[in-house]
């Protein structure tokens, strides 16, 4: 039998001596080709070596995405899976930064050979959601969840780490290892997330030159890889709006200012910004999740808070929608003689766009490390990432995991009681970052823009 990776080496050793054949017989710029064209070689992603790596470590990853999965922790408390990670990534040699941005970790791998800098980032944060699978490594934390995937996430990077790590003579370049807390957005009052990840300086030693990302889908069967140049997910902005009432008997309304009847117009007449105001061939959502008012049945309420989100795959008409929003919130409640607030909480989170140019780079990368009938165009979704956070600084992509298993049941989407995912899809998503990460890497600069 042959040893592992001898073909890769072979396929060098031909490569060099194919340019050192070319050089002699050649002009220096032919030369120079030949020299170039023996250092790619040099620096190919070794696929077989990437696979047989992941693939060797896939009872390894079920085993800690459980351990992660059975003790979830809200955004900014994350103390035990960042120290969890830090550990397992010193163990491996690498360079660790942490805490950072309150729980996280930032890790580098530099590797053997020259080459770019490519960061990669998974999110530890689990959701205040009550388990409801019955299964060995349900939530043992009472009203907390990995409902969104955050423990494949991490245990995926981890996995990319160790894989990669494995081969750190040949790995061209070097990669940064974002493990980030609080993606569901921090605790009010508290900042955190992406936003602070990038001002206590994660993209910046060594300098990231692009950034990776991957996200559990359960639209898509486990083993596929969901894939697009430009918005992958949708700006989202939470806000508040406060209507002011007086209150008074239920039996006189005419003595106070019922500020229910208010708020059901003022949903309404939001509700006409979407279908009425901006063009409907753009994306976008206007939510009002909770509506807030009074105490008692017969008494008039003394105000009303509305909560909700507003989504859209478009700056600009996500800056409309706020336009207009602040217009008709006060515009309702000056009809009926009274007055309302609308605030904005926190900075939102951006629309999440993929690099074009990366993107179709990486395309072939993700074919050779999962197949190409598994690799997927797909539509960008509503739903929100503070990934695009770090998009907006350098070239990110952000691809999509497939985790369905129909035949086992596990169907149910993110952010449920019943959510779960298809583990067989763990050691895919490492071939396919960890081949990625090294083909950006190997690459010559004018890649992507």
């Amino acid at each position: 039998m042959r040893a592992p990776g001898v073909g890769i080496v072979v396929s060098a050793v031909l490569v060099a001596a194919a340019a050192g054949v070319a050089a002699r017989g050649a002009g220096p710029a032919a030369a120079g080709s030949a020299a170039r064209a023996a250092a790619a070689g040099a620096s190919a992603a070794p696929d077989a070596r990437i696979r047989e790596a992941a693939d060797a470590l896939a009872q390894h990853l079920v085993e800690v995405r459980r351990d992660i999965h059975m003790h979830p922790e809200l955004g900014n408390r994350e103390t035990r899976t960042g120290a969890l990670v830090a550990d397992r990534l010193r163990a491996l040699g690498l360079e660790v930064r942490y805490p950072v941005a309150r729980t996280g970790v930032v890790a580098v791998l530099r590797g053997g050979r020259p080459g770019r800098v490519a960061a990669v980032r998974a999110d530890i944060d689990a959701l205040p959601i009550q388990e409801r699978n019955d299964v060995p490594y349900r939530s043992t934390v009472p009203g907390v969840k990995h409902a969104c995937g955050h423990d494949a996430h991490t245990t995926v990077v981890l996995g990319v780490a160790e894989v990669l790590a494995g081969l750190r003579d040949r790995l061209p370049g070097s990669v940064v290892f974002l493990f980030q807390p609080s993606e569901e957005g921090p605790p009010e009052g508290e900042d955190g997330g992406a936003p602070l990840m990038i001002r206590e300086g994660a993209l910046d030693d060594p300098k990231a030159e692009a950034i990776f990302g991957i996200h559990v889908d359960p639209l898509l069967d486990a083993g596929t890889i969901g894939w697009t140049a430009g918005p992958i997910f949708a700006s989202s902005d939470r806000f508040a709006i406060t209507v002011a009432g007086r209150t008074t008997h239920g039996a006189y309304p005419h003595t106070g200012l019922d500020p229910i009847p208010v708020a059901a117009d003022m949903v309404g007449a939001l509700q006409t910004i979407v279908s009425r105001e901006i063009d409907a061939r753009a994306p976008k959502v206007l939510t009002i999740g909770t509506i807030h008012g009074g105490n008692r049945f017969n008494i008039i309420a003394g105000d009303v808070e509305m909560q909700g989100t507003l989504r859209a795959l478009d700056d600009e008409v996500r800056a409309a929608l706020k336009e207009r929003m602040a217009r008709t919130v006060d515009g309702v409640a000056a009809a009926h003689g009274t007055t309302a607030t609308l605030r904005f909480l926190g900075e939102g989170n951006p629309v999440t766009r993929n690099d074009a140019g990366l993107a179709r780079a990486s395309v072939p990368g993700l074919e050779r490390a999962c197949g190409k009938d598994k690799v997927v165009e797909v539509a960008p979704q509503m739903g929100a990432e503070d990934f695009a956070h770090y998009a907006q600084r350098i070239p990110g992509l952000y691809v999509k995991l497939g985790v369905r298993n129909t035949e086992r049941g596990i169907t149910a989407m993110i952010h449920t009681e019943d959510f779960d995912l298809d583990e067989a899809a763990l050691p895919v998503g490492v071939r396919a970052l960890a081949t990625v990460l090294w083909d950006f890497m190997a690459a010559p600069r004018q890649v992507t823009r």
